[in-house]
């Protein structure tokens, strides 16, 4: 039997992957405005203050990897072919669909590596694909909005706080809190009824839940510079109002990212981490997932879960 061929567009935000791609990358987050100098070397200074650049791009490039040697080893009906796409950084989403169309791909899924909904992520990233499909007359495009709610998902963070929270000493768990982040977004969409905030709130529960974590809050980081109100409350702010009711310990747990990069290294790793030094209390940071083997198993299974509808 002749297997059928897919592709896969594994889309991300993008990173730089050198100092020099710095500037064209802040500018095209800006839609063509250049930063000014300071803003630039503002910029810079994060990226040197986590070893020079981020890791975002290779493990993205490994992420896509894992996700088709996975679903190729748990099926035998399709071959998929994974193509990346990136919001604002070659190769962008609009080359990924163009290579797919080039190698006669007639027929893919679209997956965002983020694991919640909202208007600003997945439907802005799944929206350029289709246009661009559309555009070029194919590939026919899946998209997934969301994959939050996969068992996998939940359960890798779940094992993840379960051991950061085993290396805390009895004795100091009633004095401990645990912070589930995601990147903040303008505070419009509530009026938008988008449901990024709530599915945050519900994976929160449902990782505390099945974690054992009796003290759990969210949060929101990495707001962006805008005249728009954001998101909030800020994760430092979060931490500081957490101290002032007594927590001596809090375990961060960034559900609303899958991987290693300057949100998390820096203003997690960094910032957070700076602040509680400052107050003189524990910090613990869940690990990201990478391409952990349970991760890949929950973004497979958003995969198929995909394909069987459109059956």
């Amino acid at each position: 039997m002749t297997k059928k061929k897919m592709g896969l567009l594994v889309m991300a935000y993008g990173t730089p992957r050198s100092i020099e791609e710095i500037e064209p990358y802040y500018t095209h987050i800006r839609r063509g405005r250049k930063p000014t100098p300071e803003l630039l070397q503002e910029l810079t200074d994060r990226y040197e203050a986590i070893g020079g650049i981020s890791p975002l791009s290779r493990i993205t490039e490994e992420q896509a990897a894992a996700l088709e040697n996975k679903l190729n080893s748990m099926q035998d009906e399709i071959v998929f072919q994974a193509y990346l796409g990136l919001k604002h950084i070659d190769p962008f989403i609009e080359d990924g669909v163009r290579r797919m169309k080039e190698d006669g791909i007639e027929e893919a899924v679209s997956l965002v590596l983020a694991p919640h909904y909202s208007t600003f992520s997945a439907k802005s990233y799944n929206s350029r694909a289709h246009e661009e499909s559309e555009k070029a007359g194919s590939p026919l495009i899946h998209s997934i909005d969301s994959w939050h709610e996969e068992p996998a998902f939940i359960r890798y963070w779940a094992e993840q706080l379960k051991e950061k929270v085993a290396m805390i000493p009895e004795g100091e768990l009633g004095s401990t809190m645990v912070i589930f982040s995601a990147h903040s977004l303008p505070e419009k969409i509530i009026q938008m009824n988008d449901p990024y905030p709530e599915q945050i709130a519900d994976n929160a529960r449902a990782i505390a839940e099945m974690a054992g974590v009796p003290h759990y809050t969210t949060a929101w980081q990495s707001a962006g510079r805008t005249p728009d109100p954001w998101l909030g409350p800020d994760v430092l702010d979060k931490m500081r109002t957490l101290y002032d009711e007594g927590y001596t310990t809090m375990v961060l747990c960034p559900i609303g990212f899958v991987s290693d990069h300057l949100e998390v290294l820096y203003d997690n790793d960094h910032e957070c981490k700076n602040l509680a030094d400052e107050l003189g209390i524990r910090y613990l940071r869940t690990p990201m997932p990478n391409t952990d083997e349970q991760f890949m198993s929950a973004l497979a299974s958003a995969v198929l879960k995909k394909l069987e509808e459109r059956k």
